[in-house]
């Protein structure tokens, strides 16, 4: 079992966290200016990369709260975690 660390919690089973997909995806600005495709490719398109990669999860089963977190993709290490208003960590 691994341990995550939310920001509010501390450290706990990664049972009680639910993904939430790709961090810092910004909501369009004028959402019914998009045409279909482009309201398609912000709904579904998301990068894949293997390595760090930064993305939202929620404490479903704790503070019920969404954050932030790094994480390898190749190996499911998670390298930092951060409240939504707080900027990416700096990692190399």
């Amino acid at each position: 079992m691994q341990l995550i660390e939310c920001p509010w919690c501390g450290p706990r089973e990664e049972v009680e966290f639910h993904y939430g997909g790709q961090a810092h995806v910004a909501y369009p600005e004028d959402p019914q200016a998009l045409s279909d495709e482009e309201w398609a490719h912000y709904v579904f398109f998301r990068d894949n990369p293997k390595g760090l990669f930064a993305e939202r999860w929620s404490h479903a089963a704790g503070c019920r709260r969404w954050f932030n977190a790094v994480r390898d993709t190749a190996t499911y290490r998670f390298q930092a975690v951060y409240r939504p208003d707080q900027a990416r960590p700096e990692l190399s």
